[in-house]
């Protein structure tokens, strides 16, 4: 009898309400549960932030199946006992600076990190022993019982080495914990992130990483141990968790997923399904399914409008032909579709002129700006550049194959061999573009950190890690398995620069060979196309929501108006502070109809001021005063905010008893983001 963890790599997020938390979606753009104190899943969540309108944590629940699919429970007949043990760490501090696409090996070993020079964080901490001690690593915590918890905090734990960060800082938050396990009930494992904190003792010098910060970001092995009264022979199981940023609009998903990103490599580096790939060649006489591998791809293009303005994009879900029909005659259509996709670049050859650098589809004097209208892994810098978004292979091939008319149009289609919980659980999050990406990056398309599909290598193994600690220094893409930490380690620190830089990119699509000028403040090099990193996850053009009176007087918008997501958080800094205040994105009509409609819900309004700003103001030319600019910005006056009723109070509350120190700058000031530009 074989038995096995679900999800294989789960997914939490961070959450900044101290007693609220719920359960992570067990669908690909689904939504969270609501939950008790301990994990019990309650039924649909009904809200996103608590009453002080602090984001609830996200858990992932971790769940035992045996090879019949049948749950195994501490309520089961022959079980006598399951055991627990999740190990979390983050890395960040201890990692190299964050460097678009530098380091990855999948580009060859001259794309090392050493061949690339690319810089250490806290580079001035030199030796392996002081390196280590930038790792903030808890040690594992383990749970035996149902209904009980345990904290990932600086507590020690059978004398395992303890590396935490100090409890004080002079910007920001400190970091006290990464977390918490509780189980429910019957035994099953919810495993939380941190509080969304982020702090250090030195001024900002970057948006992706500076000296002495650290973050709550986090990731780890998961362990169990079933014992059986039956004779069945004792269970080591293992999985993996990822607790990433808040996911603001939970049913819209990215184009290319990180589901997505798991199966390519499954299909070509594991051979998951023989008859599409095998010894990394796929099968040019493959039938795909449009219910399972086609149609997803266009709801997801369509679905992009509630939080990106493109629409060049809207017009490929528009059904203008019948995209189900395989007939031939309907093959001239299909292709037709597939032609404005980009095929993925080879990451074997040099990178320019390959079909990523690529805007236009050009036909006589026609053009069309080619699928999907994202920006690449590198529109930034001018190394290893990819200046726009491609399916990934796997996904290319199966629209190819579409296109060709092979292919089926059948709901009751054979599932591939993956367990739906697996993908749901990664499904949600970033796959592509990655740079570096949202909840992970592009060490999760390196086949050598994973021992099957969707399984992530494990260093140590089941005996856990020992005495010395975590490695501050070794690169799992090499091979090996990774260490609590590895997955989450290249991301921006702190975590919050991808709600206020990986937003839009202006991106140049005529030299193969530049993204930005070069100098001390390089831009886009001229003449560039408006482009969006991963909407589903930060948001840029969205639909106000307020339908009451009241909510409107705080929102100053009336509903229906296509605005800037992150208005009124005017600076990094800001976001650092107060990326609570973020709307989450819902469909407020899911019924039967399925009609959807997105629109912001659960927005902090009250820690806002609006003002029409008349032109003339910039201009100083009083024919423009007519013409009004409206600007949104952070209320400082702590009176106005209360005038606005109770739960600004609670918001109010929060914002003052919370430790957090008013985060300084470096002298000489962030650099451009990444996108060149801080329009908004």
């Amino acid at each position: 009898m074989s038995f096995s963890i679900k999800p294989s790599i789960g997914v939490a997020r961070l959450g900044n309400s101290p007693g609220q938390f719920c359960l992570s979606p067990d669908s690909i753009g689904g939504l969270p549960y609501e939950s008790d104190e301990f994990g019990n899943q309650l039924g649909p969540i009904q809200n996103f932030k608590d009453s002080a309108g602090r984001v609830r944590r996200q858990g992932q629940p971790f769940k035992i199946y045996d090879e019949s699919n049948k749950e195994i429970t501490l309520d089961s007949s022959n079980v006598d006992s399951i055991e627990w043990t999740v190990h979390l760490a983050n890395k960040k501090a201890a990692w190299y600076n964050y460097s678009e696409l530098s380091g990855n090996l999948l580009y060859g070993e001259q794309n090392s990190y050493t061949n690339q020079k690319v810089p250490l964080r806290n580079a001035n901490v030199t030796d392996e022993s002081d390196r280590q001690a930038l790792i903030i690593d808890p040690g594992p915590r383990t749970l035996n019982e149902a209904c009980k918890r345990a904290e990932f905090d600086n507590t020690v734990h059978n004398n395992y080495p303890v590396s935490f960060p100090s409890p004080s800082v002079t910007n920001g938050s400190p970091i006290k914990t990464l977390g918490t396990i509780v189980t429910d009930s019957k035994g099953r494992l919810v495993v939380l992130g941190g509080y969304g904190n982020a702090g250090g003792n030195e001024p900002l010098t970057s948006y992706g990483g500076s000296n002495t910060w650290h973050d709550d970001i986090s990731d780890g092995p998961v362990y169990c141990t079933i014992t059986f009264n039956d004779g069945t022979p004792t269970a080591n199981l293992q999985a993996w968790c990822i607790v990433g940023s808040p996911d603001f609009a939970p049913e819209i998903v990215n184009i290319s997923n990180l589901s997505d990103s798991m199966f390519d490599i499954a299909i070509r580096n594991f051979e998951l399904v023989e008859d599409m790939c095998l010894g990394g060649n796929f099968n040019p006489d493959y039938r795909a399914n449009y219910q399972r591998d086609i149609l997803p791809i266009i709801n997801r293009i369509g679905r992009y409008q509630w939080v990106a303005n493109v629409q060049s994009m809207a017009a490929f879900a528009s059904n203008i032909f019948d995209f189900g029909d395989n007939s031939e005659s309907n093959l001239a259509n299909r292709q037709s579709y597939f032609s404005y996709f980009r095929q993925p670049n080879d990451k074997s050859t040099d990178q320019a002129g390959q079909p990523q650098g690529q805007l236009m589809l050009e036909n006589g004097a026609d053009k069309f700006p080619m699928m999907p209208l994202n920006s690449g892994s590198n529109s930034v810098s001018n190394d290893i550049i990819v200046k726009f978004l491609s399916l990934d292979e796997t996904q290319y091939f199966l629209l190819g194959q579409w296109a060709k008319g092979l292919f089926d149009n059948d709901p009751n289609y054979t599932p591939y061999p993956i367990s739906e919980m697996d993908q749901a659980a990664v499904g949600n999050c970033v796959g592509l573009p990655m740079c570096p990406g949202i909840e992970v990056t592009w060490s999760v398309q390196n086949p050598n950190i994973y021992s099957a599909p969707f399984v992530i290598s494990d260093q140590k193994g089941m005996g856990g890690y020992n005495s010395t600690g975590l490695t501050p220094s070794r690169d799992e893409c090499e091979g090996g398995g990774c260490e609590p930490g590895d997955l989450t380690k290249r991301m921006a620190c702190p975590w919050q620069a991808d709600f206020f830089q990986c937003t839009i990119q202006y991106i140049n699509f005529t030299d193969p060979n530049a993204n930005k000028t070069n100098g001390d403040n390089p831009t886009p090099v001229t003449p560039t196309y408006y482009s969006y990193w991963w909407p589903p996850q930060s948001p840029w053009d969205v639909l106000t929501g307020e339908l009451t009176a009241e909510g409107q007087s705080q929102n100053y918008m009336p509903a229906g108006q296509q605005m800037n997501y992150a208005r009124g958080i005017n600076s990094f800094v800001q976001m650092v502070e107060h990326w609570s205040a973020l709307a989450f994105i819902r469909d407020s009509n899911s019924g039967s109809v399925g009609f959807p409609y997105f629109s912001e819900t659960e927005r902090n309004n009250a820690l806002f001021t609006y003002d029409d700003v008349p032109v003339s103001q910039i201009s100083g030319n009083t024919d423009d005063a007519e013409t009004l600019i409206p600007v949104f910005f952070i209320e400082k006056n702590s009176d106005n905010i209360k005038e606005k009723g109770s739960k600004a109070k609670l918001m109010l509350n929060y914002l003052e008893e919370r430790a957090f120190k008013p985060i300084s700058v470096h002298k000489d000031g962030l650099p451009l983001p990444k996108s060149g530009t801080r329009r908004r």
